[in-house]
């Protein structure tokens, strides 16, 4: 038979137990929460202040072997049809330059090149890539004068904004780590941002009529 003692200090740990188990569950409580909180807030993005310069449309951005100049964004709408379902895109109008002393070869705009910034903490969107002269991907031959091009992105159909940013990205003409048993030998590649310009988009509604 257990003494006294023994079943009061039996009491006390049970009384330990049950009160850190009560400290432990509210602890996980308040975790629960505050991952709640950070993803209806926009997830687990870390907000960075930016570090490359905003600037308003009219503006020119030179970006590796590119030069830009934007100029308006439209917000075009498709309405549904018996047949389809209503769609909504961003296109962003610009002008763009070859202007690769490097190499001094043809090249497209990337969709890479050009990313909707939706902000929120939301995924950036790439662009169609650039349509210039009718075509998508046209390349730009060094040496000539600017072309008017646009390029497109993807929104959902209730997309709107009074202004929307459009981050510019930029190659870099460099080799790779030679210590790492890698080539050297300078190219374009290693992207990172460049500028991100904001424009004023109008709505534009596209019933498949010329307009």
């Amino acid at each position: 038979m257990e003494s006294l003692d023994e079943v009061i200090d039996a009491m006390i740990a049970d009384r330990v137990i049950h009160r850190h188990r009560r400290i432990w569950l509210l602890l996980i409580a308040l975790i629960v929460a505050a991952a709640l909180v950070v993803l209806a807030t926009g997830g687990w993005k870390e907000k960075k202040g930016r570090t490359v310069p905003t600037l308003e449309a009219p503006a020119t951005v030179t970006a590796g072997r590119f030069e830009f100049n934007f100029t308006k964004a439209e917000i075009v709408r498709k309405p549904k049809t018996d047949y389809s379902a209503a769609e909504t895109t961003l296109r962003v109008y610009f002008t763009a330059k070859n202007i690769d002393t490097e190499e001094q070869k043809s090249e497209s705009v990337s969709g890479g090149l050009l990313k909707f910034v939706p902000g929120g903490g939301k995924d950036l969107i790439d662009s169609n890539g650039g349509d210039c002269q009718g075509g998508l991907n046209w390349e730009l031959v060094y040496g000539l004068p600017p072309e008017e091009c646009s390029t497109k992105f993807d929104v959902d159909p209730d997309f709107a904004a009074d202004v929307v940013e459009i981050g510019v990205l930029q190659e870099h003409y460099e080799g790779d780590n030679g210590s790492l048993g890698l080539n050297e030998k300078p190219y374009w590649h290693n992207e990172d941002a460049a500028a991100v310009v904001r424009l004023k988009p109008t709505v534009v509604v596209d019933d498949g009529k010329n307009r």
